[in-house]
């Protein structure tokens, strides 16, 4: 099964932010100081992988190259790999 990707509107990017498991946590939790260490990046990629948009996070976090932070469950170097991919994919479908 091929997946397509999300055309994230302003409505929709609205509404999944509102239902993210993340809302109402401090945002310093998801953007690390780059010498964290591994125990506070994973804290908040545990509670990424509960979020129930976390899908749409990802999606919006590839299609706007947020390049700092924890985002769908994924760091920066983690997207930059997934985003090279997803890039591709989106090349090959338009």
């Amino acid at each position: 099964m091929t997946r397509r990707p999300v055309s994230l509107t302003p409505d929709l990017i609205t509404d999944w932010k509102t239902r993210a498991a993340c809302a109402g946590y401090p945002n310093s939790l998801f953007f690390p100081a780059p010498e964290a260490q591994e125990k506070a990046i994973q804290r908040a990629k545990g509670i990424c992988s509960v979020c129930p948009v976390i899908q749409f996070c990802l999606e919006y976090a590839l299609e706007s190259n947020q390049r700092s932070g924890i985002w769908g469950g994924t760091t920066e170097a983690e997207r930059r790999s997934l985003r090279r991919k997803w890039l591709e994919r989106r090349r090959r479908t338009a």
